[in-house]
């Protein structure tokens, strides 16, 4: 299988002006991610999960090291990779529709004016919200409004959807619902996926292999394969015995990483 992402030895930090020092926060990460594949990072708060998917975005350079997307080094955002936020990062000026529309007003994608219309349409419904086309942020649930987060990463049909804490301001049962949502979506789009979550039990349900992160300076502690049959939400996965046995060791992964940023928290 073609490998879609490769990091080579990436390092990344920040430069703390203020502080007049630099925040290393990843290390040295090697990883290579297949073509259609579902990977799932887990880690503490502030070990770098979200630097990691923003260097593969181009958001960040490197200090050293380098990340290739289909052979080519990233130099920098591209129509190939969406992301999906946290905080939904609608503008709330805009309707559902306009929202969704905005990543072909950013970049020329060489599409006509009817094909641009007839993505946004496909995409709006592929989510559940056909009939809120002319509603604005305000007058949409949470779970609503990170449909059209999704929607509006899709609608440009990017090789790889990178996806940071997507369903965190969400309740659980809303939750629940989004994450069999977006399985299938990926199953119909067969996307690259790069998803960062704090959850155990979403990391197992939603990925192909969860790669865990070390306390800062972010290092790849292990990665575990999640060899269990899709659909994942067509039955009750967390009933089968494999989903223990792996809820149980990624826990022991993390559990450790968990209880060094809280005694950082407290020094």
């Amino acid at each position: 299988m073609s490998k879609t992402i490769v990091a080579e030895n990436v390092t990344v930090g920040y430069e703390l002006y203020r502080e007049r020092q630099r925040l290393t926060a990843l290390a040295d990460i090697t990883l290579s991610i297949d073509k259609g594949e579902f990977v799932v990072l887990v880690g503490p708060s502030g070990c770098g999960k979200t630097t990691f998917i923003n260097a593969i975005a181009g958001l960040v350079k490197p200090w050293s090291g380098r990340i290739l997307v289909d052979g080519r080094p990233v130099e920098g955002p591209g129509p190939d990779r969406a992301m999906v936020f946290q905080d939904y990062a609608l503008m709330p000026w805009r309707t559902v529709e306009a929202n969704v529309r905005l990543p072909f007003e950013l970049q020329d994608h060489g599409l006509s004016k009817e094909e641009v219309e007839r993505r946004v349409r496909h995409y709006i419904r592929l989510v559940d919200l056909e009939g809120f086309e002319k509603s604005y942020p305000y007058e949409l649930s949470g779970g609503m409004k990170q449909r059209v987060g999704i929607a509006r990463a899709l609608v440009s049909e990017p090789d790889i959807l990178l996806a940071d804490e997507p369903f965190a301001a969400v309740d659980a049962m809303t939750r629940e619902a989004m994450q069999a949502e977006l399985e299938k979506l990926v199953a119909e789009t067969h996307q690259t996926v790069v998803f960062i979550t704090h959850s155990i039990d979403e990391a197992i349900t939603l990925g192909d292999r969860v790669v865990v992160i070390s306390y800062r300076p972010g290092r790849i502690k292990d990665i575990v394969e999640v060899d269990l049959p899709r659909p994942r939400f067509s039955y009750d996965v967390k009933a089968l015995p494999e989903y223990g046995a792996l809820r149980e060791h990624v826990w022991g992964l993390v559990k450790d990483e968990a209880i060094r940023t809280a005694r950082g928290a407290w020094t």
